[in-house]
């Protein structure tokens, strides 16, 4: 049984079409990975699982059950949780509070501010977990706004790890890092435990490579082709619309 299914997935914005009838199934454990030309609807895709958009048509299944419109909390209280590509960290705010917020987030009463950090013990021990699977231990009691683009990129992972998600969904995780910042985050990523289901938007064809078990295709908002990473590059489709621009 798949753990994410999407079936004939629609999202129009202004009578233009983002998505046109999109379908395919993330198995438990899977790390797929989804590529194509900016505009080809990946981010929608994303937006549409976590709730952030509702589709015009279509299902989304997550563990058999219908989750398309569920308002986004809902949907990450059920496992499924996100990085973005814009910053979303509380720049004012220690590596560990911002762990320790996202950590709380299933815990009803948990996000008060300016509470003790001490009171909250589940959480700060969950923070030091994730700070330690994201390379950010000896950076716990700095402030996020004065880490490095990387650092802050590595702290975006660990806010979507936070709640301990069965599905975890990367949007670009390495854009704008250099070739360093990148190959340590693939390690980073790469190194999550492979119980954990991953969906991850990704450029960088060498990331790709290295992370996906499946490669999913869009473009102009359809399913172009789904294979493995060998599959995807000999596809002369693929290399027409996506990989021979690279």
């Amino acid at each position: 049984m798949s753990l994410l299914t999407i079936e004939r997935l629609s999202r129009t914005f202004g009578g233009e079409s983002a998505l046109a009838g999109v379908s395919l199934e993330i198995a438990p454990a899977e790390r797929r990975a989804i590529i194509g030309p900016n505009g080809a609807g990946k981010t929608t895709l994303f937006n549409l699982i976590t709730g952030h958009l509702a589709p015009n048509h279509g299902r989304i299944l997550f563990d058999g059950e219908p989750i398309a419109g569920l308002r986004p909390h809902l949907i990450a209280r059920r496992g499924i949780s996100r990085s973005f590509q814009r910053n979303s960290l509380f720049p004012r705010l220690t590596v560990l509070e911002n762990l320790r917020l996202a950590a709380a987030a299933k815990e009803r009463g948990s996000y008060r501010l300016f509470s003790l950090v001490e009171r909250w013990a589940a959480p700060i021990d969950k923070a030091r977990q994730v700070a330690q699977a994201v390379q950010l231990t000896e950076r716990l009691p700095v402030l996020a706004g004065h880490l490095s683009y990387g650092e802050q990129r590595q702290l975006e992972v660990g806010l979507a790890l936070a709640s301990a998600p069965r599905l975890l969904l990367l949007d670009e995780p390495t854009a704008g890092m250099s070739p360093e910042e990148t190959q340590r985050m693939t390690r980073l990523i790469d190194g999550l435990p492979r119980s954990m289901t991953l969906l991850v938007i990704e450029h960088d064809m060498d990331v790709v490579s290295s992370l996906a078990d499946r490669v999913t295709v869009l473009h102009h908002g359809e399913v172009l082709a789904h294979g493995t990473f060998d599959e995807i590059k000999a596809d002369r489709r693929v290399y027409d619309v996506y990989l021979g621009t690279t």
